[in-house]
């Protein structure tokens, strides 16, 4: 292991984990199944298109943007791209309505670059285990915080969910 990567591990820093129970928040999404080495190239566009759309119908979000994973295996992801709403959207373009489930889950908060959000949740997933808890496979992360609020990665926050079972 380098000292680069000593590095990185020390800088993982999430906050105390959670549990919390959540209603059913609408949102607006783009859905992707795409390879996971496309990820850089696909979410950006995405969230573009659904900035785009409820711009053009007059809606505001009602929470930062997110990403929900429905399934994520080595060579593909199935995630949507979106954010909350406070009423459904009139469906356009790859647009549509969907909304982040009803659930218990483990919260917690990943402060850094996006770049480190694998190992922030690896350590989230082993409190997780280690609680005797189990999760669904499924999760989502919120982007409280990201490049739109600063250039020092440092201030950056993003929210971290796991529905559990």
């Amino acid at each position: 292991m380098t000292a680069h990567h000593l590095d990185q591990a020390e800088d993982i820093m999430i906050d105390a984990p959670t549990i919390a129970q959540t209603a059913e928040q609408p949102t607006a999404v783009v859905h992707l199944t795409i390879p996971k080495d496309a990820i850089q190239r696909e979410m950006g566009p995405a969230r573009d298109e659904v900035v785009r759309t409820l711009a053009a119908q007059g809606v505001t979000p009602s929470g930062p943007w997110f990403s929900r994973h429905l399934r994520i295996d080595p060579a593909q992801w199935d995630f949507e791209v979106g954010v909350p709403v406070t009423t459904p959207i009139a469906p356009a373009g790859r647009v549509k309505n969907s909304a982040l489930p009803a659930a218990r889950v483990a919260r917690t908060n990943y402060r850094g670059g996006f770049e480190g959000l694998g190992a922030g949740w690896g350590e989230f997933d082993a409190w997780i285990a280690g609680k005797g808890l189990r999760h669904d496979g499924s999760l989502w992360e919120s982007y409280a915080a990201g490049p739109e609020s600063g250039s020092d990665p440092a201030g950056w926050r993003t929210e971290l969910n796991r529905p559990l079972v």
